[in-house]
């Protein structure tokens, strides 16, 4: 499960949305509880890197951004607990090419944006062994963690 709060779901919705026709992407900073639950506490919007033509159905974080986010984490004494990302005109479900690329243990934030608008938000984990992902629940939080 990711607990996660309406404010944040919306600012990655407002970024998808504005991305469109393009791929958004961003870190999710947060902690994990005694149970081992992530818990979102902050979201660092990435520019997609990938030229015009591939950023349509594919987003890019460079190792520059990654450590920039990674860097930004560790001051606000937070871990990096996953990403997410836009599929724009496509279902919010890991794609073949998501699959290969992430990793275990991480949340896979997907949302659908269709003609501009943000649809449907899902969360994903990859299983250990890297052969799926499996759905995660989202837990809104009533207030910003």
């Amino acid at each position: 499960m990711i607990r996660i709060s309406p404010e944040h779901l919306e600012a990655i919705q407002k970024h998808g949305e504005s991305d469109y026709p393009y791929e958004c992407c961003g870190m999710l900073f947060g902690t994990f509880d005694e149970n081992k639950q992530k818990i979102v506490h902050e979201i660092f919007p990435i520019s997609n890197a990938w030229e015009e033509t591939t950023k349509r159905n594919r987003f890019l974080i460079t190792v520059d951004e990654f450590m920039q986010g990674e860097l930004a984490a560790r001051k606000k004494k937070l871990d990096i607990i996953g990403f997410y990302h836009s599929h724009p005109d496509h279902p919010a479900v890991p794609s073949q090419f998501d699959l290969e690329h992430a990793w275990p243990l991480y949340s896979y934030i997907i949302i659908a944006v269709q003609s501009k608008q943000g649809k449907e938000i899902t969360s994903w984990e990859l299983n250990a062994d890297r052969s799926q992902f499996t759905p995660e629940t989202i837990e809104k939080e009533l207030t910003n963690v």
